[in-house]
């Protein structure tokens, strides 16, 4: 089961103390900042969880899994995530 976005705003108001709309907007404003950072190019690097990075991937040959037909795909950009070692210390205790 995944962690999801109104589990974090619950989990912000017993962390913060603030109320749910208050927290629902710290929340939001924190993803648009993370958004906007990656949107423009830019690595988001936080201490002790982990890393965001945009890579560009290259046009490369691939094929459509419904018809078996290949196919070209087009050049874009991905994120990927790498975790910082304190937090894979942790998840592997």
């Amino acid at each position: 089961m995944s962690f999801t976005k109104a589990q974090l705003v619950a989990s912000a108001m017993i962390e913060t103390g603030f109320t749910r709309r208050k927290s629902a907007e710290v929340v939001e404003s924190l993803l648009a900042i993370l958004k906007g950072a990656l949107e423009s190019g830019e690595d988001v690097l936080i201490s002790g969880f982990g890393k965001f990075c945009v890579n560009q991937k290259q046009e490369r040959r691939g094929r459509n899994p419904a018809t078996g037909d290949q196919m070209m795909l087009r050049p874009r950009k991905v994120v990927t995530f790498k975790c910082a070692g304190k937090l894979k210390a942790l998840l592997n205790k």
